[in-house]
Formats: C-alpha cells, sequence, structure tokens
C-alpha cells in the first residue's frame, strides 16, 4: 500500500526542481494518453480479415463490394484499400503507387508527437541530475557552516535530499521510455498491415485486369489466311 505521507515528504525534500519534473511527467501523461487513442482507433478493426475480403471481392471481379467494405472503416488500411480501388484496375506498379501516395498521407499522422516522448524523458533524467547538483551544493554550503561534531550528518541529510530529484527524474524517465517503445511498436504493427494490404490488392487488381483484358479477345468476323483473327492479333 502506498504511503502518502511517505511520497509527499520525498517530494517536499526534493526541492524546486521536483515542480520541473511533475510538469514534465504531466506533459509525458497527457502525450501518452492522446497517443494511445489514436494508435488504437486506427487498428481497432481486424486489419487482416479487412484485407482478406476486400482482395476476396477483387478475386471474384466484384469491385463494388471491395469499395463498399473500404469505405467501412477511416482507419489508414482501409484508406490504402481505398485509394487503390479508385486508381481501377491497372499495372501493378501504377497501383503500388497509389498505395504508397495514400499510406505517406495516413502514416504520419499515428507517429505524431510520438519522438516528444524522448525528448521529455531525456529532460526529466537531466533535470534530475541538475536538482541533485544544486541540492549538493546547498548541502555543503550548509555543512561548512555547521558546527563540526554536526557535519557528516547534515550532510548525509543534504545528499539524501539533493538525490530525491534525480529519483524523481528517472521514475518520470524510464516509464516514458518504454511508452515510447510500446506505442512506436504498434505504429510498425499498422504500417506492415497497411504494407499488406497494398501488395497484396494491387497484385489481385492487376491479375484481374488481365483476366479481363484476356476475357474480352472475341474472333472478329472473316478469314485471314483461313484463320479467324482475334482482337488485337495479326
Amino acid at each position: 500500500m502506498i504511503d502518502f505521507s511517505s511520497v509527499a515528504s520525498f517530494y517536499r525534500e526534493g526541492g524546486e526542481f521536483m515542480h520541473f519534473i511533475l510538469a514534465t511527467g504531466v506533459a509525458i501523461v497527457a502525450i501518452v494518453l492522446e497517443r494511445t487513442i489514436v494508435i488504437l482507433g486506427a487498428g481497432a478493426v481486424n486489419s487482416k480479415r479487412l484485407t482478406d475480403d476486400i482482395v476476396a471481392a477483387v478475386g471474384r471481379g466484384d469491385l463494388a463490394g471491395a469499395r463498399n467494405l473500404s469505405l467501412l472503416s477511416k482507419t489508414p488500411v482501409a484508406r490504402v484499400a481505398q485509394a487503390v480501388l479508385m486508381a481501377g484496375p491497372g499495372d501493378e506498379a501504377r497501383l503500388q503507387t497509389a498505395a504508397d501516395n495514400a499510406a505517406t498521407l495516413a502514416l504520419p499522422a499515428l507517429t505524431k508527437r510520438l519522438n516528444h516522448l524522448n525528448m521529455l524523458a531525456n529532460v526529466a533524467t537531466l533535470l534530475g541530475l541538475l536538482g541533485t547538483i544544486f541540492g549538493l551544493m546547498v548541502a555543503f554550503s550548509s555543512v561548512s557552516a555547521a558546527d563540526p561534531a554536526q557535519r557528516s550528518a547534515f550532510l548525509a541529510v543534504g545528499i539524501s535530499q539533493a538525490l530525491n530529484t534525480t529519483a524523481f527524474g528517472l521514475l518520470v524517465a524510464v516509464p516514458a521510455l518504454l511508452l515510447h517503445g510500446w506505442l512506436a511498436s504498434m505504429v510498425e504493427g499498422i504500417a506492415d498491415q497497411v504494407d499488406d494490404m497494398s501488395i497484396r490488392l494491387s497484385r489481385a487488381l492487376a491479375m484481374s485486369a488481365a483476366a479481363r483484358g484476356a476475357a474480352q479477345v472475341v474472333a472478329i468476323p472473316g478469314q485471314q489466311g483461313g484463320r479467324a483473327v482475334q482482337a488485337g492479333g495479326r
């Protein structure tokens, strides 16, 4: 169970720099909460199932059904699917370019402010060290004016209080770095899902276009060299 009186004493004895570290921690919490909501929302849809369903619809030639499926969500994966489907059947390179352009617009919104967590973690650590240095300076100056018999006790108390800022800075910085890694890994997972959608859907549309082109080859009335002429043939 947390002893709040001990926590309050720890905070109070750390000095003025504890307030700056606390403000840094509040900023970290705000960024983590906001980014968690955004990133979890972007990955809320079962992207693998959505990709499978859209690719299957394209394989059946049901492009309208594939578009309807992509419009059911506003996640980055669905937005990339919409861009590829809007580009229409064509060669795979052109479709992949459309997917890359859509991903370039969709993914940066997920990484926004994530790098601030690293910066704020470093700030919290440095503020803790700075507070410790100032605390030690004050402690040594106090000890120099104290009675010789009490110097060791005063010095021990002063050093203990000065180190509170370092401890508090690390208590803020370490979770911030861990949370940054967790959020960044979720963004990487969404980026992998976007890549999977763009590659599979572009390939399916390219194959669908090729199959449709082959099906449109028809016999032309008349004879040429005793054989029926096919569209596009010689």
